[in-house]
């Protein structure tokens, strides 16, 4: 919706009540996506309505009864048949549009009429257009609103400007579709909408993912294979042949005399009309090494021909600039291939984008803040990031990699509403009432002193800070963060007993079944002789078991609850909730945590998670928690040592396995299948490598299997014949990647280890080394030659060189970017058009400072200059960024 700056008449705040109908677009988008003929998924309309209505009223001035008539349009909407829904839905629309501005799409539900004939703004010269009639099936009645209230809003560029969406108006340029751009016909818009790029101010946000500099030709003797080089050469001859695939061949001499082969497999027969010997060409392209004896060619290549005025320009120096699609004599952007537009072609349309459309772009960020850090405007930011000039000579010492001022200024706005959101929530967290725990020192002291072991020192220092949490009347909201075996449980058993000791409950959320097993046994085991009661909640108990389980939980008379997402289940209640413990958050889909949180009333939360997350990452996924960090080992933890093997060196690892089940201990074998997969058929099958294992390698060695496909039964008591040394070897998936803890095993081999993440081995491989003997992880690659190549080299090199996990998490977010890193998409994480998380620490770093500053200023942002940031994080970001979520 867009949003006006005049007040509303009568004295009402335009502004402010789009705001408070702002909740609507979400439902009418989503009816105007799935048509009308599917509206029966369409619910709890009416009180969604009544609650918008609710809110919109103390700003409506004399729209009021506008506003009132939106409630009375839907009434019934729930239990009414098809027909009468969709003149309900029509209604609403109309009566909405009356009142704010709405996109075309919503616009459309209304009737034909509604959405080809807008009202016109305001401020318009023209005579304002008749208000469009209502849909027939449901006229407005006493409640339509005055002639007044139908008036558009003044034309506006939205918050945000080049993020077109709920917050542009249907006919502003930055909302048009691409295809009102010269030269963009009906099929070339299909092609751009499939892509995702619909509109202009979505093509302008399309970044470059690299640059090539093409103002300085090189010889073609100097010219290296494998690198995209520039020429200027001289056609001596042409000719198509006719052989496997047809093509069209051109021979092409510099004025060094040396010489090169074109080839175009795909071409136009004016192509080879043009290219008559004689004609100067400028080229662009790959360097490849020879064919028909000549010592090189190039595929493909960008070309242009040259005039003679244009060609007597050009020496062994600079190119100068030439061309509509200015393919040469710049800093030239190469954007992800996109089927069906030829490079040239889409920098034609990116180019009329911006110079028909940058006029359009309004700033976000505060002019201070421009000048305060140093930062490009958003109008020559966008330029520059998409046809460099200013910046063209840093971009190429950059290799060519977007980077210099455009790109730090756009990775730091995106940075910038990331942590302003963060900001906005832990704000709203230390503001709401909470639970104030007593946690006496003396309580602190009584639950530490329980433990069968002394507490290392970081251990100290986390209980110290959750205990100062707990006692504040405001909801703790830490982050415990600590290596493989660096003892967060013990530290979780701690802030347990401290909520029971003052009549709470806790409830512990792992991420898998195995590992809420693993973490039921150990409380029971450390709690033994005490009155606290450990309760296991997951989705896998049989009827009789589960029903046992939700009574203990919700009488009280389990103090202690360990599920999996059964947990946040809306037949799961407790008694009286206190603390909430999530191991591995970013496991849990956003809405599973929201539902566990709402089980009591504003519970303590401590999130905890064996993965290092780098510094960049911890930022932007967890910026609103506060921080401790388990940096040290318990004592008796001895340092895993690490072997890459090649697939044919596989016996050498081997013989450690039968070495260490000789000397009486216990191994791993782990992989990434549980069965033969047609796809990965080389990758080895849990189930099938079992029977080999037993067969051909270890014979007579008792093997277990554990996967994720079996039911908890099965896997907890092949599990169980394993932890009591039944079963001396172990095959398993990444099912046991956490909470396994048998300290008599000695060592993993982990098959096909290339196609693991190196934070993901690094979690396998604290699965042993939990004894005093000295503990081995063997990681054997793949079969093909190409698997082992030099990127997975690399890698796995660093699991031989270091036990450090933040060092490992590091080089892996750098490796394979976020998303990979996390290993889920449900982490709540955004995604980033431009920043890049694992090089822009230092633009991050800033962002963040000054969005928690502003907050600190401007809480509720509601200063003048701050009301387009508080337009843009309510309506563009609301749903799509669960970081942010305002209270």
């Amino acid at each position: 919706m867009a949003t006006p700056r005049e007040p509303a008449p009568g004295g009402g705040s335009a502004e402010a009540l789009t705001l408070a109908l702002s909740p609507l677009l979400a439902p009418l988008r989503y009816a105007a996506r799935v048509g009308v003929a599917k509206l029966s998924s369409l619910r709890q309309l009416e009180s969604l309505v009544a609650r918008a209505a609710d809110a919109a009223s103390p700003f409506a001035g004399s729209r009021a009864p506008a506003v009132e008539s939106l409630a009375a349009a839907v009434q019934g909407f729930d239990r009414a048949p098809e027909p009468e829904r969709r003149a309900a839905l029509a209604l609403l629309v109309f009566r909405l549009s009356a009142l704010v501005t709405l996109p075309p799409d919503v616009l459309a539900l209304a009737g034909p009429a509604t959405a080809r004939s807008p009202a016109p703004p305001a401020e318009s010269p023209r005579a304002p257009a008749a208000p469009p009639p209502p849909p027939t099936r449901a006229p407005p009645q006493a409640n339509s609103p005055p002639p007044a209230a139908r008036k558009a809003a003044p034309a506006r560029p939205a918050p945000g400007a080049i993020a077109p969406g709920p917050t542009l108006r249907p006919h502003e340029p930055l909302a048009a579709p691409v295809t009102a751009l010269r030269g963009v016909g009906p099929a070339l818009g299909e092609l751009l909408e499939k892509k995702g790029l619909p509109t202009v101010g979505e093509l302008l946000l399309f970044l470059p993912r690299r640059y090539e500099d093409r103002r300085r030709p090189t010889s073609i003797d100097d010219a290296l294979p494998g690198v995209r080089s520039l020429l200027v050469a001289t056609v001596v001859k042409g000719r198509e042949a006719q052989g496997r695939r047809r093509r069209l061949e051109v021979l092409v001499r510099d004025d060094a005399g040396a010489m090169l082969w074109c080839i175009w497999f795909h071409y136009r027969q004016d192509l080879m009309r043009r290219l008559v010997p004689g004609v100067r060409l400028l080229l662009s392209g790959e360097v490849k090494p020879g064919f028909h004896g000549v010592g090189k060619t190039l595929t493909h290549p960008d070309l242009e021909v040259l005039s003679e005025e244009r060609a007597g320009q050009i020496a062994l120096g600079e190119v100068s600039r030439g061309g509509e699609d200015e393919s040469f004599g710049v800093v030239v952007p190469v954007y992800t291939e996109l089927e069906g537009i030829a490079p040239r072609t889409f920098r034609r349309i990116m180019r009329r984008a911006l110079d028909e459309n940058l006029g359009s772009v309004r700033d976000l960020l505060p002019e201070g803040l421009l000048a305060r850090r140093r930062l490009l405007g958003l109008r020559e930011a966008i330029a520059e990031a998409h046809f460099p000039r200013a910046s063209a000579d840093e971009v190429a010492a950059n290799g060519g990699r977007p980077g210099g001022q455009p790109h730090r200024r756009l990775a730091f706005e995106e940075f910038f509403l990331v942590q302003l959101g963060l900001a906005l929530k832990r704000r709203g967290t230390k503001i709401e009432p909470g639970i104030a725990f007593s946690a006496t020192p003396e309580k602190v002291a009584a639950a530490a002193q329980a433990l069968p072991w002394p507490l290392t020192g970081a251990q100290r220092r986390a209980v110290e800070a959750i205990a100062a949490d707990m006692r504040k009347g405001e909801p703790m909201n830490r982050l415990l963060q600590g290596d493989v075996g660096s003892g967060k449980t013990a530290v979780a058993l701690c802030a347990a007993r401290l909520a029971a000791s003052d009549g709470y409950q806790t409830a512990l959320m792992a991420p898998t079944e195995l590992l809420a097993e693993q973490h039921a046994r150990t409380l029971r085991a450390l709690l033994q002789g005490t009155k606290l009661h450990v309760e296991l909640l997951v989705g896998g108990l049989g009827a009789r078991e589960r029903a046992s389980a939700e009574k203990t939980t919700r009488t009280g008379a389990a103090q202690i609850v360990v599920g999996t997402h059964a947990l946040a289940e809306e037949n799961t209640r407790f008694h009286k909730l206190g603390l909430v413990i999530i191991d591995e958050q970013h496991r849990f889909g956003v809405l599973t945590r929201q539902s566990l949180m709402t089980k009591g009333h504003r519970p303590d939360t401590l999130v905890m998670t064996a993965t290092p997350i780098p510094r960049t990452l911890a930022l932007t996924l967890y910026g609103d928690l506060d921080v401790s960090v388990l940096d040290e080992l318990p004592p008796g933890r001895t340092p895993v040592a690490t072997k890459v093997f090649k697939d044919e060196q596989r016996e050498k690892a081997y013989a450690v396995i039968r070495r260490e089940l000789l000397a009486g201990r216990q191994a791993y074998i782990v992989l990434p299948l549980v069965e033969e997969s047609e796809k990965l058929a080389d990758l080895k099958a849990a189930t099938v490598e079992r029977e080999r294992l037993a067969a051909e390698v270890f014979p007579g060695v008792p093997i277990g299997l554990v996967h994720g496909r079996q039911g908890a039964q099965e896997r907890t008591a092949a599990m169980e014949r394993f932890r009591q040394g039944l079963d001396r070897l172990l095959v398993a998936t990444t099912v046991i990647e956490v909470g396994v803890d048998v300290p008599n095993a000695s060592v993993m081999l982990i098959e096909h280890a290339e196609r693991f993440g190196l934070s993901q081995l690094h979690q396998l491989r604290g699965r042993v080394g939990r004894g005093a003997a000295k503990s081995f992880c063997l990681l054997v690659t793949g079969t093909s030659g190409a698997e082992y190549g030099k990127t997975a080299r690399e890698r796995l090199s660093v699991m031989e060189e270091t036990t450090d996990g933040f060092r490992i998490a590091e080089a892996d977010l750098e490796l394979r970017g976020p998303g990979e890193f996390l290993g889920t998409r449900q982490s709540g994480l955004p995604e980033f058009a431009v920043a890049r998380l694992a090089h822009d620490q230092a633009i991050l770093a800033e962002a963040r400072e000054e969005a928690f500053a502003l907050i600190e200023r401007d809480p509720e942002l509601a200063l003048p200059e701050n009301q387009q940031l508080r337009r843009y994080l309510f309506e563009r970001w609301r749903g799509k960024l669960s970081l942010a979520r305002v209270a």
